[in-house]
C-alpha cells in the first residue's frame, strides 16, 4: 500500500500539538543592522517593549544558513527543564 506524504507533518518526530514552521514576515535590516518585527507578529507572540529575545543559530557548511527567535524566558524555561534532572543527579552523587 502507498503511503499518502500529502498531510505528513513538515515537522516530523515534534511535540505533540506543535504546527510546522512557516514565513511570517519578510524583515529589511536598515544602515545601522536594525529590524522591525511586525506589530502583528508582535501581538501574536506577546512580544512587548523591554522583552528579551534569544537568537538561535544553524550551521551548514561553515555559514550561518538559519536564525530563529525565542523568548529569553521560555528559553531560560526549557534550559531548566532540560538541566534539572542532570542537576540533581549530578548534585546527589555523595
Amino acid at each position: 500500500m502507498e503511503k499518502d506524504n500529502s498531510k505528513a507533518s513538515c515537522c516530523e518526530g515534534g511535540s505533540a500539538g506543535m504546527s510546522c514552521c512557516r514565513v511570517e514576515a519578510l524583515l529589511g535590516v536598515d544602515e545601522r543592522g536594525q529590524m522591525v518585527l511586525p506589530k502583528e507578529l508582535r501581538d501574536r507572540a506577546n512580544i512587548k517593549a523591554g522583552d528579551k529575545l534569544a537568537i538561535v543559530s544553524w550551521e551548514k557548511d561553515g555559514e550561518i544558513c538559519c536564525l530563529a527567535l525565542i523568548k529569553a524566558d521560555n528559553l531560560a524555561e526549557r534550559v531548566r527543564e532540560f538541566l534539572g534532572p542532570v542537576m540533581r543527579e549530578g548534585g546527589s552523587g555523595s
